[in-house]
């Protein structure tokens, strides 16, 4: 083990950088990264401009990425596409910076940036690449990811009807019903709007009652229009008649 760690030592100090380039490579196609990644490193700027500058970037951003530093990997995958677009590489590199945001992708409580990153571009490389073996990975991922956003949504609407803000929570679930059509949240989401429309129209002055009620039951009718059979109808029906009885009252 000395031995091999004093060989490694002289050759990284040493100027023979074919050997370099030779050895990198046999380090990593025995997984032993780590000397992989500082041989290649040390290479990038010796070989810039030449034939060999493609395959030292590319392995280099490999082992990084089997190192698992996937915020570099990212930024190096990237990089790779910008500075060789023309590389037989650059598909593979362009799907991998955007697989490297999936994999940093945080718990849907936390901050969603890189989520957010990864479907943008997975969507950037569908459309660069449209007849790629990759496409229908990359729209699976997307639609993970597109969960993930959408559970984060439904928990920060929730949140704000339960801390009573009212108004936070009506252009809240407008935001949310545009942004996913398709949620299995929606019918909540309907019944959210209704009920804070209606809870900010008997908290407000009398000027703004009227209005507050007609928003509550304008989505109401929406709402028995698109979801008949919901669950949340019978509580959705009563802030409906309780809206119309306050309304009748005012006029």
């Amino acid at each position: 083990m000395i031995a091999s760690c004093d060989h490694y030592n002289k050759l990284l100090k040493s100027t023979n950088y074919e050997l370099k380039l030779s050895k990198a490579k046999e380090y990593y196609d025995k997984g032993q990264y780590i000397k992989s990644s500082q041989l290649y490193e040390e290479l990038i700027p010796v070989v810039k401009g030449t034939d060999k500058a493609e395959e030292v970037y590319y392995y280099y951003t490999w082992s990084e990425y089997n190192l698992g530093d996937y915020i570099l990997s990212q930024y190096h995958f990237k990089n790779y596409t910008r500075q060789f677009p023309a590389s037989i590489h650059a598909e593979e590199c362009y799907f991998m910076n955007a697989h490297c945001y999936y994999l940093t992708s945080s718990n849907y409580r936390l901050d969603q940036t890189s989520t957010k990153n990864a479907i943008k571009e997975f969507q950037s490389f569908i459309d660069t690449y449209p007849e790629s073996a990759r496409i229908d990975s990359s729209n699976k991922t997307i639609d993970i990811l597109r969960v993930k956003l959408e559970k984060k949504d439904y928990e920060i609407t929730r949140q704000y009807f339960k801390l009573d803000d009212w108004k936070a929570t009506i252009v809240a679930t407008k935001n949310f019903l545009k942004d996913y059509p398709s949620s299995a949240y929606n019918e909540e989401m309907f019944l959210m709007m209704i009920n804070s429309y209606y809870l900010l129209a008997i908290n407000s002055i009398p000027s703004k009652k009227a209005e507050r009620l007609d928003g509550a039951i304008e989505n109401y009718v929406k709402f028995v229009d698109l979801y008949p059979k919901s669950s949340y109808l019978s509580r959705a029906e009563s802030i409906y008649t309780d809206c119309k009885r306050i309304k009748d009252k005012l006029n």
